[in-house]
């Protein structure tokens, strides 16, 4: 949901270079991965590829916020939340999962499909505090 959140409410530049950050300070030792995970090893593993993924679905979600600010609804927000946060992300990550994995692509996308429905939640509420952050102090306008 972060990266959705960094996109959306901070625009593509800026939302993808928070994501940069935040694996920098993964990449020297920061446990601030699930399960207070850290360290180089995180990005050569299985999942690696999302956090990669990570950069580019923030910067796609804050692409298509900046676009579409003006008329941004909760329904157009998790639209530009699911393209980017996920479909960006795992369009990264699946493919990165297969190869480490060494698994077909397709048993790698099954693999990360039980995931799906989190990461739809969680477009849903990023969009919901993407819309109410926009009626309160709009970053992006005044960014873009």
């Amino acid at each position: 949901m972060g990266v959705m959140l960094a996109g959306a409410i901070l625009g593509a530049k800026r939302g993808g270079l928070a994501i940069v950050l935040l694996l920098a300070l993964v990449a020297v030792g920061l446990p601030l991965l699930s399960g207070g995970r850290g360290g180089l090893g995180v990005f050569f593993g299985p999942t690696g590829g999302f956090l990669f993924g990570w950069v580019a679905g923030a910067f796609v979600v804050g692409a298509l916020h900046e676009w579409g600010w003006r008329g941004l609804t909760p329904l157009r927000s998790f639209a530009y939340a699911v393209i980017g946060g996920v479909g960006v992300v795992y369009t990264i990550g699946v493919p990165w999962v297969a190869i480490n994995a060494d698994l077909p692509l397709l048993k790698a996308a099954i693999a990360s499909a039980p995931f799906l429905p989190g990461d739809l939640i969680k477009a849903g509420l990023a969009a919901l505090i993407a819309v109410t952050v926009k009626r309160s102090f709009p970053l992006i306008s005044k960014a873009a």
